[in-house]
């Protein structure tokens, strides 16, 4: 039974047309995993603006974030080398967290992502009212709709709140 290739895997390509190494191209999609993860980027920008911080100022800084993923999102910075954490031997023990030189380069590289999100945020809610119209229109509204914002969706008179 012959067996079906899969398809190539993508590789990165510069704009000059030169292609990445397959080591390269791996650490590329872990790192994607890491930065799509809103934890990681949230907390590089709270260290990145307000500099060396105790675990519980990270916590409030970026908000609605468990204790469980806050530790095991530093942790995964701290292996990466985003962040170095130093622990106090005090009653109680202190722990503070900084962003590193690494940890800064990406979070400026991130920064364009705020820059494009504040330049685009009107087309992007233009475009998701008109998505959500035409699916209303075509009685296609689906409670799993990728919307995020809410006051969108309650402008919508058409479809129903949840």
């Amino acid at each position: 039974m012959k067996r079906k290739k899969s398809p190539p895997r993508l590789r990165f390509e510069s704009p000059n047309g030169r292609v990445s190494s397959p080591e390269v191209d791996k650490l590329v999609e872990e790192i994607i995993g890491r930065v799509a993860d809103k934890w990681t980027m949230l907390l590089l920008e709270a260290l990145a603006q307000h500099g060396t911080v105790r675990f519980s100022r990270l916590a409030t800084l970026v908000g609605g974030i468990s204790q469980k993923m806050l530790t095991q999102t530093l942790r995964q910075m701290e292996a990466d080398g985003f962040v170095t954490r130093t622990v106090y031997a005090v009653v109680p023990p202190r722990v503070e967290y900084a962003i590193t030189p690494l940890g800064g380069s990406l979070s400026e590289a991130f920064c364009g992502v705020w820059l494009w999100a504040e330049a685009n945020y009107a087309e992007i809610e233009h475009q998701r009212a008109a998505y959500l119209k035409r699916m209303a229109d075509s009685n296609q509204v689906r409670s799993d709709a990728p919307i995020a914002n809410a006051s969108v969706i309650a402008k919508s008179e058409r479809i129903p709140r949840p």
